[in-house]
Order: C-alpha cells, then sequence, then structure tokens
C-alpha cells in the first residue's frame, strides 16, 4: 500500500501519533496562513573571517578560563570550560518530598571544533574535512560510552539555538543515565519490536521508499519526442528509456 497525504491533514486540525515517543501531538497547518507582524531576525553577517583573534574557538587563541587552545588544522575536541554535568559528581537521591524528587548525577561535556576556519559551518566544508568530524564523533562515542551509560553528539546552530560562538563547533554530552527523551524512544522502540517483530526504523524506511515510489509515479517531466516532434508529459524513468533509444 502507497499512502498519500490527506488533504484532510492539510486543512484541519488534528492530532498524530509519533511512533517513537508513543504521544499524540496536536497540528493546526491552517495557522500558517495567519498574518506575522511579530518579531522578524536579520539576516545573518554576510561573512566573518577566517580567523577572529576575539573568538574563543579559533587555533591559537585563550579560552575564557584562561587556557591557549593548540594550532589544530583539523578536528579539535577538549573538555567544556562551562560543563553542564561534573563528573566527579556522584549520583544520589536528594529527594525531599515525593513532589520534590532530585537525584545527583555525574557526567562530563566535551566541545568539538569542526574545522580551524572561523568563516564555515559543517555543510560548507569539504567533504573529507566532514569525514574527519564524524570520524571524531565515532570515536568519542567508542571512547565515553566505554564509562558513561548516555553519549549524546549535537549542535545548536545560530543564536536563536543558543550557540554562544558563531565558531563551527558542536557538543558531546555523556552521562550516568538515560535522558527522559531517549528513554522514552527506546522504550517505544523495544514494545514495537515485541508486538510486530520489525524493528521501528525498518517500517519507517519501508514507508519512505513507497512514498518516493508514488512521488515517481505522479511526477511528470515534459519531453520532445524525436521521431515525431510532439512533446509528451512523462514519468522522468519513461524519459530517459525514450531519450536513451
Amino acid at each position: 500500500m502507497v499512502f498519500e497525504t490527506s488533504s484532510l491533514l492539510l486543512d484541519s486540525p488534528h492530532r498524530r501519533f509519533n511512533a517513537l515517543t508513543g504521544e499524540w501531538v496536536f497540528v493546526s497547518p491552517h495557522r500558517n496562513r495567519r498574518p506575522w507582524q511579530g518579531r522578524v531576525e536579520p539576516a545573518p553577517a554576510a561573512s566573518r573571517p577566517q580567523f577572529d583573534p576575539q573568538c574563543y574557538l579559533c587555533p591559537g587563541n585563550v579560552r575564557a578560563n584562561g587556557e591557549h587552545n593548540p594550532q589544530y588544522s583539523s578536528t579539535y575536541v577538549f573538555t567544556n570550560d562551562f560543563p553542564t554535568f561534573l563528573p566527579e559528581a556522584v549520583e544520589q537521591d536528594a529527594t525531599q518530598h515525593p513532589l520534590l524528587q532530585a537525584h545527583v548525577q555525574a557526567g562530563t561535556c566535551r566541545v568539538v571544533c569542526f574545522s580551524p576556519r572561523h568563516d564555515l559551518t559543517l555543510a560548507e566544508m569539504p567533504a573529507t574535512d566532514i569525514r574527519a568530524v564524524v570520524d571524531t564523533w565515532a570515536g568519542q562515542v567508542t571512547e565515553l560510552g566505554q564509562r558513561w551509560r548516555w553519549v549524546e553528539v549535537f549542535e545548536n546552530k545560530g543564536e536563536l539555538m543558543g550557540c554562544s560562538n558563531p565558531h563551527p563547533h558542536g557538543q558531546i554530552w555523556a552521562s550516568d543515565f538515560i535522558p527522559t527523551e531517549p528513554l522514552k524512544e527506546l522504550t517505544q522502540q523495544q514494545e514495537e519490536l515485541k508486538r510486530t517483530n520489525v524493528a521501528l526504523e525498518k517500517q519507517a524506511l519501508e514507508l519512505e521508499d513507497k512514498a518516493k515510489l508514488l512521488e515517481e509515479q505522479n511526477r511528470k517531466v515534459e519531453v520532445k519526442n524525436r521521431a515525431t516532434g510532439s512533446k509528451e508529459l512523462m514519468s522522468p524513468s519513461a524519459a530517459l528509456d525514450l531519450l536513451s533509444k
């Protein structure tokens, strides 16, 4: 079966099931048509220098804690100077009341500089340099996973997302517990596998393949038939067959 998006879902308020968390999310697509007179963010600066002497992450510069960055030429990883987690913290129950529950948790935080160049984003880097970043992520996850129960790699991109520095970088958090949202997703995937004997990700990929098939079937291109001189609308695959003859 190939699924099409119902026009009802494009125009009507409805709830959608998030299979990854087991939760229902309310969606109001029709509100996208409302006028906007709120804040409009200015466009980012057109360009940045390749090296910023005031940047805490550029090679050779002094960080906020007084340490000097090395003259790195590829990726560079260091322990966050202002970490969310502290590795020396001892896990313990700090609950004072059933309504005031708390637990002390331990972990560590690292910063990954993607490139020595201040003016790039990850998407603008050469493929070989991006591969070096991915290899660094993999190495860090393997190393930290030997001690910590959960390791998360992420990037806050842009000021509105809380990025405190425009230099291309991301973060790695490792902790002695699984955070709430990933735990929901893990539990839901385990339950789905038990229920259907098919991994949730596999089901999602199959649906994506069906959606691509539907798009291919519905998409048409205009091709001029060299034999007749007429123009015809046909699927891309049929057009390639015709042009190859």
